[in-house]
């Protein structure tokens, strides 16, 4: 398989491009295995890429399409290949670590349709239709609102312990001055098939962050699945860190 991509890229690669990350599946249905791979520029002496491009290589063909991502550059790009949209084909996921501090991606699902390959997913726009409120309130609580879809949690800050709280609270339990936090865009998105029959599921990751982004105070967990036409949210629910417990 990489012997047969290198010949592609022969005649049709471009500047320094080299070869990221490759796999195989049928991505259109006909039963014959077609490559897939990632091509790049990387930094000299870094771990960043530029310009990557997704690559199939379609076998009963023998062609290649190129396609061009949105957001091109960044760290450890994959692929994963697997059922997204329930057509018993395989669907392409691209993911693509940012750098950034906040540990964001860049993430696109790709699917065979009409006789090429379409973008059905760019977690960009999830970021931009989710939308969130966390505030901080009396007696050592956080509300957590969701738009998308619309939710409300409520965190217990309790267990941070009395050097923490003492910080921003006073000995009554009252905040000492309103507090807002914020919602971290995507920054892990693991494709699940929680149903266990061949199509599956996006679980998108964001960090709930407090005063500052290394004060993490929780997970919002998000479940898309595919509609027949776009990813829906299916559920959503919020993960807390646990209170560690002296062992006796």
């Amino acid at each position: 398989m990489r012997k047969q991509v290198l010949e592609h890229m022969q005649n049709s690669r471009n500047n320094n491009d080299e070869i990221i990350v490759y796999s195989r599946g049928d991505l259109t249905g006909n039963g014959f295995l077609d490559t897939v791979y990632l091509t790049g520029e990387k930094t000299e002496g870094s771990p960043f890429w530029q310009n990557i491009t997704l690559n199939v290589l379609y076998q009963h063909e023998n062609t290649l399409e190129r396609i061009y991502l949105n957001q091109n550059v960044g760290y450890n790009p994959t692929i994963s290949l697997g059922d997204f949209t329930g057509d018993q084909v395989d669907d392409i996921l691209v993911v693509i670590d940012t750098g950034g501090s906040g540990g964001t991606i860049y993430a696109f699902v790709f699917s065979f349709t009409d006789g090429s390959m379409q973008q059905v997913f760019d977690v960009e726009d999830f970021n931009e239709t989710s939308e969130f409120q966390v505030l901080y309130e009396n007696y050592y609580k956080v509300k957590v609102i969701s738009s998308n879809p619309n939710k409300q949690y409520v965190l217990d800050l309790a267990y941070k312990g009395e050097e923490y709280l003492s910080e921003i609270y006073d000995g009554n339990g009252i905040l000492k001055e309103p507090i807002e936090g914020w919602v971290d865009p995507v920054g892990g998105l693991y494709p699940i098939d929680f149903a266990r029959d061949g199509t599956y599921e996006l679980m998108a990751f964001q960090e709930i962050a407090g005063r500052y982004h290394a004060d993490a105070i929780g997970y919002v967990q998000t479940v898309l699945k595919w509609d027949g036409q776009k990813f829906i949210v299916e559920r959503q629910n919020v993960a807390i860190f646990g209170e560690n417990l002296s062992i006796k």
